[in-house]
């Protein structure tokens, strides 16, 4: 179901409880091992042996922040952040890349894959586990084998894995059905049926681009665009009419493309809707059986199901909060990447918030990822009244960036993007 109500206000003493909708953690290759199948181990060990991380990040001195939790939890706590909702980052059993980033497995590779990503989720719930209330693990499934996926989601809900799912992208090529496929009702009837968010991560979607040196220029570009797909892909394919309680979280794509984006999905959703009851016209065609399939509009839609993991939030997208929705907007830090606020998130908050309403601030800096992902804003209160950013400091604009910031929250000059 949907979150409704008023909006939270600040906690105790006047301190924000901060939530970042946006972390990323994982085990430390060798780690993984315990969370494996027996079965496996000798296999995994051959694998492990041989492999090589592409990350610099996941093998500088700054990678336990991945799994250390005492470290993890000071370091959060010291930058203002007292819960987080955790996306992968390091890479599980078997894969070639982090698995944000992979590309969806073939046959042959799909069972090794499968058990590496299983592997993760058993260590994540463990990892959660070591701070009961703080974190909300977000379970990884595949997209090849749809009742497998629909097993794991209710092996996550049991296990207190309380961030949802990560739906994987499905771009053209991938050998996976598009979103919009009827073959996936079953996950999405299971996450309805157990209140489950459906997360989609930016970066996951993207088709590969081969390694000429303007790939990744390119991927920068096309990447948060591909990621989008998830959205206008389940409304056209009839997902939220048939699973009206089914929740969808667009994560670290942005938030400033959505009102446009959303009006430009009501026109199209419009003409197909009128084109279906007109034969004779040349639209009439594309409108052919998707009028009661579609439902609702993409507004509504948008309105009554899904949500934005606004990650690093930007000066220039916060005057469209009303258009996107208040009640919607999820901020995150990205920690511990180097994009991510991390150390310095109360000059991101300042920068972005810095004249808001308390009200409006709290409820986009914590309270919108209580109501979505089940936070004890009780719990959290208490801890955030000696380690939260006050409201008088969020409400002070920021006059000077830190020298050494790395995130986009501080880059001068951001405007509206169309995507």
């Amino acid at each position: 179901m949907t979150p409704t109500g008023p909006l939270p206000g600040p906690g105790p003493d006047d301190r924000y409880t901060v939530i970042s909708a946006d972390c990323h953690a994982g085990a430390d290759l060798l780690d993984y091992r315990p969370y494996l199948e027996s079965g496996l181990h000798a296999e995994f060990d051959a694998w492990a042996a041989t492999y090589v991380n592409p990350y610099e990040d996941l093998i500088a001195p700054e990678a336990p922040r991945n799994w250390d939790s005492e470290r993890r939890l000071a370091e959060l706590e010291a930058d203002g952040i007292v819960a987080e909702v955790v996306f992968p980052n390091t890479v599980p059993p078997f894969f070639p890349s982090g698995s944000l980033l992979a590309p969806a497995p073939t046959k042959e590779e799909f069972a090794l894959r499968w058990a590496g990503l299983r592997a993760h989720n058993r260590w994540l719930a463990d990892f959660c586990a070591q701070a009961p209330g703080r974190r909300a693990g977000v379970a990884q499934i595949l997209l090849n084998d749809v009742d497998a996926a629909v097993r794991e989601v209710r092996w996550a809900k049991e296990h207190g894995l309380t961030g949802g799912i990560l739906l994987p992208g499905a771009p053209p090529g991938s050998g996976v059905p598009e979103l919009y496929s009827g073959v996936y009702d079953p996950l999405w009837a299971v996450c309805d049926e157990l209140d489950v968010p459906v997360n989609h991560h930016g970066g996951s979607a993207s088709p590969p681009l081969g390694d000429e040196p303007a790939a990744r220029a390119v991927f920068m570009v096309e990447t948060t665009w591909f990621s989008h797909r998830a959205l206008w892909h389940l409304i056209f394919g009839g997902a939220f009419q048939r699973h009206p309680g089914l929740r969808l979280v667009l994560t670290e794509q942005g938030s400033g493309w959505i009102p446009a984006v959303l009006d430009m999905l009501e026109y199209y959703h419009g003409r197909l809707v009128s084109a279906a009851t007109r034969a004779a016209t040349a639209e009439a065609k594309f409108g052919t059986g998707l009028a009661a399939s579609m439902g609702k509009g993409p507004q509504a839609v948008w309105r009554d199901n899904c949500f934005v993991g606004a990650s690093f939030m930007r000066p220039h997208e916060v005057p469209l909060r009303d258009r996107i929705g208040l009640e919607k907007i999820m901020w995150g830090s990205d920690y511990p990447h180097d994009e991510g606020t991390y150390p310095y998130t109360r000059e991101g908050l300042r920068i972005a918030f810095a004249g808001l309403p308390a009200d409006e601030v709290a409820a986009i800096v914590g309270g919108n990822a209580a109501r979505v992902y089940g936070f004890d804003l009780g719990l959290l209160d208490a801890v955030a009244a000696k380690s939260g950013p006050t409201v008088a400091e969020i409400a002070e604009p920021l006059r000077e960036v830190p020298a050494d910031a790395t995130s986009p929250a501080f880059a001068p000059g951001g405007s509206v993007r169309v995507w």
